[in-house]
């Protein structure tokens, strides 16, 4: 288990738990690879209702989260277990490809076009859903369609990104290239 920091401690807004949510955080980042010695910073802002996780850093895993993205869909202001799994999943995968070689040239999360966080997303969530997290493949498969085009050959890709086990940066782009040709 990953040695996971979850700041603040304790919260006015939410009725949120730092300890449970960093189980939660141990227990994805556990089936996504990430060692027993490995820390995992966790910064939640409990004032905005939106739902982004962002990678700050891969080295040391620094997690910036809106406070809607762990919140139960069902009873507003308070931690979902399913929903943090579902939302803690993709950063934590996109942490790790930023630590591989073959994601040298990835820019910065900041830095990324909106179809190139789609596909990259495609691509985690993919996996999320090969080590038993919640990945909701639908609802990447509309997003994904938003950014890239409602064709054929951007199911193609879709299908692509999310079956493979091990691809890089540069096989990101090259899936954004081919959405981009098919709609030319």
């Amino acid at each position: 288990m990953a040695k996971v920091s979850v700041t603040p401690d304790h919260y006015v807004l939410c009725t949120y738990d730092a300890v449970r949510i960093g189980e939660l955080i141990n227990q994805a980042a556990t089936l996504v690879g990430f060692g027993a010695d490995e820390p995992i910073i966790v910064e939640v802002d409990e004032t905005t209702p939106l739902l982004r996780v962002n990678v700050v850093s891969a080295d040391p895993v620094t997690l910036d989260v809106e406070g809607g993205a762990f919140e139960d869909p069902r009873i507003p202001r308070h931690l979902g277990d399913q929903t943090v799994l579902a939302n803690v999943g993709g950063p934590l995968f996109r942490a790790w490809d930023m630590r591989l070689p073959s994601f040298a040239d990835a820019p910065a999360e900041a830095k990324l076009t909106l179809a190139q966080r789609a596909a990259w997303d495609v691509y985690t969530v993919g996996r999320c859903a090969r080590v038993g997290l919640p990945a909701q493949r639908q609802r990447r498969l509309y997003s994904f369609r938003n950014r890239h085009g409602f064709t054929d050959a951007t199911d193609r890709v879709f299908e692509h990104l999310w079956t493979a086990e091990s691809l890089g940066w540069s096989d990101i782009v090259i899936a954004c290239g081919e959405t981009v040709a098919s709609r030319a």
